[in-house]
């Protein structure tokens, strides 16, 4: 791992827990687990362009785990959306851009809202059956104007629901290659261990739907493992794919690996502490490296000129099919067909 990545998730792992702090209300253990994954997805895969956050042909992101938006907020705010450091301090307060759970009408880069386990992973496998369906109607040879992947995060809670089963069964059937799944298997829950009410093998389970099946064993470190296992994801094709990254949740906390970092602060002492273990002053609050900043801010760049590409492509689409591409322009505006 580079020293840059290594000084990104320690960040990300910091101001999550900093928001939860000052919150004194939250889930400070699933952002620290994710960090590693969420850096390397949007930093490596997703393509996307915050300072036009509506562009059509992005990635989709869902955070199915929504108790963990603290991790989603900071991406967002690093990469440069619309959400500032104040915004961040403001976390779960009333009116505040920051909500409780992500929302998709509050906060710029939300995709969809997410909260009840199981309805962020039902909501992925909708995106990318739209996905699916706009590409067969209008891609022509020469012109895929519309190819995006979508993404999503899931917890141990999201694949307890009945609704993200039916879903998953959904998305294998129809053999959606264009969604890709991180599942965080930390092995938490409110109460204890996940082996108090869930001891099922995922991995078959999703393997007997007809997904293309992943494994990351150590996903608070190995960020070499989850690149070639999300390259992986996006080379199969014919399959959606879920990649269960074992991580620890609450990494670095004292607390780390058991339920008491799961659904509240972590305390000024503890806080404290995971400071000084990252490498960052004890007594500092919601600071981020100049270097963290530049190294998102050079991804945004990419993801503008991705979506600078994706103006031209659709230029020539419309001097070689121009019926198609008014009929998607005008579902793109939103507008109802004339008459």
């Amino acid at each position: 791992m580079s020293s840059i990545d290594q000084l990104s998730i320690n960040t990300i792992r910091v101001l999550a827990a900093d928001m939860v702090q000052a919150a004194n209300s939250g889930h400070p253990g699933a952002p620290m687990g994710c960090a590693p994954m969420a850096h390397v997805l949007f930093t490596r895969f997703i393509k996307a362009n915050p300072a036009n956050s509506g562009w059509f042909n992005r990635d989709r992101f869902v955070l199915s785990n929504g108790h963990g938006c603290a991790l989603q907020y900071t991406l967002l705010h690093l990469l440069g959306y619309k959400l500032t450091m104040d915004d961040l301090r403001n976390f779960r307060q009333l009116d505040a851009k920051t909500p409780g759970h992500p929302e998709n009408t509050h906060t710029d880069g939300v995709e969809v809202t997410t909260g009840p386990l199981g309805q962020g992973i039902a909501n992925a496998v909708g995106m990318a059956i739209a996905e699916r369906h706009l590409a067969a109607t209008f891609n022509r040879p020469g012109f895929p104007v519309v190819d995006n992947t979508t993404f999503a995060i899931v917890g141990d809670g999201c694949l307890q629901e009945g609704v993200a089963s039916e879903a998953s069964s959904l998305a294998g059937h129809l053999q959606l290659g264009n969604l890709v799944v991180l599942y965080d298997s930390n092995g938490i829950q409110i109460d204890g261990s996940t082996a108090l009410g869930f001891t099922e093998d995922v991995l078959e389970r999703f393997a007997a739907y007809g997904w293309h099946t992943l494994s990351v064993d150590d996903g608070d470190n190995d960020l070499a493992a989850l690149t070639r296992a999300v390259q992986e994801a996006q080379a199969e094709k014919s399959r959606p794919t879920i990649i269960k990254v074992a991580t620890t949740i609450g990494f670095g906390a004292a607390k780390a690996g058991t339920e008491g970092v799961h659904g509240a602060p972590l305390g000024a002492e503890s806080l404290a502490a995971v400071k000084s273990l990252f490498g960052f002053s004890p007594s500092a609050s919601f600071t981020v490296p100049d270097d963290v900043y530049k190294q998102y801010r050079a991804r945004a760049a990419e993801g503008a000129q991705a979506e600078q590409q994706w103006n031209a492509l659709m230029a020539k689409y419309a001097e070689a099919h121009p019926e198609l591409h008014a009929e998607l322009t005008r579902r793109i505006a939103g507008q109802l067909p004339s008459g």
